[in-house]
């Protein structure tokens, strides 16, 4: 329940609920100041999430009976844990909504998969200037790294690699897991 007393619910997401989590990703892309890397249609979503071997996990939170948040997450392996983690791509909830304990519910369902699947970890990544997700996720038990750096190499570098076309050719000093 919500402090105005209307309930609040996560649950899996259904097909039928993709134009309203395309509309919170697109809220979500605009407050991360992302909106130009905006790629994501309601097709690309349920090729990737409704299939027979989707790559990712959608849930939904819901205020009464509408959705005001999502969070989608999928597996990872840790070499050193020998064990499969969740890694959480987003949670958002739009920003009238907040503060009533959703971002927390979709959080929390999140864990309660992980270990019902014996995850060792759970990994995400936040914005440096994001300071209220960070005391969010602080307080609720979640240390924030400083000494691990976030990588992506974005599709034009992909290619420029694989096609031979990158300038430096050094081994990495050391494995990560």
């Amino acid at each position: 329940m919500t402090s105005s007393g209307l309930k609040i619910r996560i649950v899996r997401a259904k097909r039928e609920d993709l134009p309203r989590v395309l509309e919170l990703m697109r809220g979500l892309a605009e407050f991360e100041k992302l909106l130009d890397e905006f790629r994501v249609t309601e097709a690309l979503l349920e090729r990737y999430l409704f299939n027979r071997d989707p790559v990712a996990e959608l849930l939904v939170g819901c205020i009464g009976e509408e959705i005001h948040g999502y969070a989608l997450f999928f597996h990872n392996f840790s070499s050193f844990q020998g064990r499969q983690g969740i890694f959480l791509e987003d949670v958002y909830v739009e920003p009238p909504s907040r503060g009533k304990g959703l971002g927390k519910a979709l959080f929390v369902e999140v864990m309660r998969i992980a270990r019902a699947r014996e995850c060792r970890r759970s990994e995400w990544v936040v914005l440096d200037w994001n300071q209220r997700a960070k005391k969010f996720y602080e307080s609720l038990g979640a240390k924030i790294l400083s000494d691990w750096r976030l990588c992506r190499m974005d599709e034009a570098a992909m290619h420029r690699l694989v096609s031979g076309d990158c300038e430096e050719d050094n081994e990495p000093a050391g494995g990560d897991g």
